[in-house]
């Protein structure tokens, strides 16, 4: 685990928590400009001299109560943000080399390049290496910038909104490397960004920060699913689901996919049967019913319970257990946004057993 805390006093701002987070995968920051999210990532890697404690494991890089901070040079930290900030001196072949000499000095070249390979592999950057930085797109300078805090060799990658300064397009290009990366590394990652899409897509534990406290904690699929946090409020309100793909049917394009007891269409993907899979549901996209429809064009019709149901103007939000969970196991959840008028219509109450109405078109 990553033991965190830290206080950091500030003209008009106060950062002060308290976090454990997972020693492996991704976790997402996210929280409204000005909540501490950059400080505390700062603050992590020794470019901000907070007071408190930060290990990781049993490596600690600060205790205020024995005296210890280990400066910023001598933490195994990989940092990226916005900017690439890579040297335009160099090409990126120059560029890795520096970052791994950084790490492992008077390694030979051939360990050099050994220990390079599977990162260059990972982000697909075996054809820019000979290339510079100024001959690189947005993209593809933001996985060469990734690429270079790896070949650090560090304990701990922080990744401070990569996506931010890209196009929709850009973005689309390198967030497979990011999955490729959660995937395959056994590194932990903290990762900033204003966009829960991004966040869903790659993190497995989710930290809400408000105003330099901690508002909330967990696993991801859990916070998002909790009507009462600040996320379901957004129009981008949804849950994720874990699941395995079951099926393809490629003469519609669609994939079948299972989790919970319960089962979903939704545009094909490329991943092959058995493979764990995850795919996002928004509630906007989610009706119910009290009877299972007859003769209809919706795809997802899925028994459900209402657990809970939270009125936000003219709207409810809904929460929704999917199906028999195993034994122990905790509930899949579906977060649907209707209007008050059919909330009333339908006299909804906790405990009603209903049926999701979910769109294969809005999974595609």
């Amino acid at each position: 685990m990553i033991d965190i805390r830290l206080r950091l006093a500030r003209s008009g701002f106060d950062l002060d928590l308290a976090l454990s987070l997972p020693g492996q995968g991704v976790t997402a920051l996210v929280g409204a400009s000005g909540c501490g999210k950059t400080s505390l990532l700062r603050a992590l890697a020794g470019l901000e001299r907070a007071a408190g404690r930060v290990a990781l494991g049993d490596t600690v890089w600060q205790d205020d109560a024995t005296g210890t901070f280990v400066p910023a040079h001598r933490r195994a930290v990989g940092y990226v943000v916005q900017e690439s900030a890579l040297f335009p001196h160099l090409d990126v072949a120059g560029n890795l080399r520096y970052a791994f000499a950084r790490r492992a000095r008077r390694q030979p070249a051939r360990a050099m390049a050994n220990a390079l390979a599977p990162v260059i592999d990972l982000l697909g950057i075996a054809a820019l290496l000979p290339r510079r930085v100024a001959a690189l797109s947005g993209g593809e300078r933001q996985r060469v910038a990734i690429a270079r805090a790896l070949a650090t060799q560090p304990e701990l990658l922080l990744l401070d909104e990569p996506l931010a300064a890209l196009d929709d397009a850009r973005k689309a290009e390198i967030l497979p490397y990011l999955e490729r990366l959660q995937r395959s590394l056994a590194l932990p990652m903290v990762y900033v960004t204003h966009a829960i899409s991004e966040a869903a897509r790659l993190a497995e534990h989710l930290v809400l920060l408000d105003a330099g406290r901690v508002l909330a904690s967990g696993p991801l699929s859990e916070l998002l699913s909790r009507p009462d946090l600040p996320l379901s409020r957004f129009d981008e309100a949804g849950v994720v689901i874990d699941a395995r793909v079951l099926a393809h049917d490629p003469g519609y394009a669609l994939s079948r996919i299972g989790f919970a007891g319960a089962a979903l269409w939704l545009g094909q993907t490329a991943a092959p049967i058995g493979q764990a899979v995850r795919a996002r549901v928004l509630a906007r996209d989610v009706s119910v019913a009290r009877q299972m429809p007859q003769a209809s064009s919706v795809l997802n019709l899925l028994p459900v319970t209402l657990h809970s149901l939270h009125t936000e103007g003219a709207t409810v939000l809904l929460r929704l257990a999917v199906g028999q969970p195993e034994p122990a196991a905790p509930p899949a959840w579906l977060l649907a946004r209707i209007t008050r008028k059919s909330a009333d219509a339908l006299a909804l109450r906790a405990g009603d057993a209903l049926f999701a109405q979910i769109k294969g078109v809005a999974l595609m």
